[in-house]
């Protein structure tokens, strides 16, 4: 396949104007995908197997294998995962302080790469600290926030080469879930009731509170050694640590240990999904020539009938948490392509979070969640 052209990413940089300036609570302004022609993706997008790409200057870059698993919350990354029987996933995700441009070409190209894959794909809009368990599936190790974004993670990458020690502190947090989040290197990052992994480069120390959970130990020790094995190439030592035993090196890079803030375990506690009973169904059409949404049904459970296989709809979940897309077989391109805009651009017009997760669904790969809030499914 021909690399893409200078005109192409000029194209989608105008896409991404497009993008930022389309104002949220009027009718949803339409972009085009881009041409597949010019297309930043190659074959290998086919391939079984889990593919992460960064957006960096509005362009995909792929992600190595060691660093999967690694995402820094200034940026935007593209996550496909492509399973069996042609089921695939995927998902963009969004760093807590990755910039509006960046989100924009992120949505653009899951938009290109989804039309690339003949749609297949279910699609998922993901936030920092909000991920779904699909996502979290494929990182049986947890995931890792780290700071910073493409600027700051080559400064990082290029310090870490000279004499500068790696000192690095991780919070373990979670139940089903569990995610590790850089933190502040500092005891008053520091509480009872969770894991810690101290990075010290040659040796790695998960301490774990008092009231911290077993899966959490569990967890932050498969971290640690997935951090030695994959970032140390397995030559760093791994210590597990219980509260108030601390040795002296903690000590001395975190200084004396102070009281720490007591833990709850209900911070802990991942709620269930939520059989919601208030949800609402809404009609998408673009017979004016933008999106606009109609209520076809205030309440659940809907009728599988009102689906229609020649529109889109939006299943507002959001009061829990979450937003569906369902796209009919025989919707026109149009509004398929504009899926996630929608659920954006709907997410706001509600003043939802922003956190607030997205799920965009092909007719025929509908999800056990989002069949629940249906009488009867066929």
């Amino acid at each position: 396949m021909a690399p893409p052209r200078k005109s192409d990413f000029k194209l989608l940089w105008l896409k991404v104007l497009q993008y930022r300036l389309t104002t949220p609570p009027g009718p949803v302004t339409m972009y085009t995908a881009i041409p597949k022609s010019g297309s930043p993706f190659d074959a290998s997008v086919n391939q079984p197997g889990l593919h992460i790409w960064r957006v960096e200057k509005m362009k995909p870059v792929p992600v190595s294998a060691e660093s999967k698993g690694i995402f820094y919350s200034g940026d935007s990354y593209l996550v496909l995962h492509n399973g069996p029987e042609e089921q695939a996933n995927l998902h963009i995700w969004i760093g807590q302080s990755s910039s509006r441009d960046e989100q924009g070409a992120c949505a653009v190209l899951s938009t290109h790469l989804n039309t690339l894959l003949g749609e297949r794909p279910v699609q998922h809009r993901e936030v920092q600290g909000n991920e779904s368990d699909v996502f979290m599936e494929y990182f049986p190790h947890g995931i890792k926030y780290q700071e910073g974004g493409v600027e700051s993670a080559f400064h990082k990458t290029q310090s870490s080469q000279g004499s500068v020690p790696i000192r690095k502190l991780y919070q373990v947090k979670g139940k089903k879930n569990i995610r590790a989040t850089e933190r502040e290197l500092s005891w008053a990052s520091y509480n009872t009731g969770d894991c810690f992994i101290l990075d010290l480069g040659d040796t790695i120390y998960t301490w774990c509170g008092e009231t911290s959970n077993i899966l959490e130990r569990n967890k932050a020790r498969d971290l640690a050694l997935a951090i030695r094995d994959s970032e140390r190439q397995g030559k760093a030592r791994v210590e597990i640590v219980s509260d108030g035993e601390e040795p002296p090196e903690m000590i001395q890079v975190l200084g004396p240990k102070p009281a720490l803030r007591q833990g709850s375990p209900e911070e802990d506690v991942t709620a269930d999904q939520k059989n919601a009973g208030a949800a609402a169904l809404y009609k998408v059409s673009d017979a004016t020539g933008k999106m606009n949404l109609t209520k076809v049904s205030g309440s659940s459970p809907f009728s599988q009938g009102l689906l229609c296989t020649d529109d889109c709809f939006v299943l507002d979940n959001g009061q829990c948490g979450k937003i569906y897309v369902w796209k009919g077989r025989k919707a026109n391109q149009q509004e398929r392509e504009a899926a996630l805009k929608v659920a954006e651009d709907f997410i706001s017009r509600m003043k939802y979070s922003p956190k607030t997760q997205v799920e965009i669904l092909p007719q025929g790969r509908e999800s056990p969640l989002f069949r629940q809030f249906f009488a009867s499914w066929k």
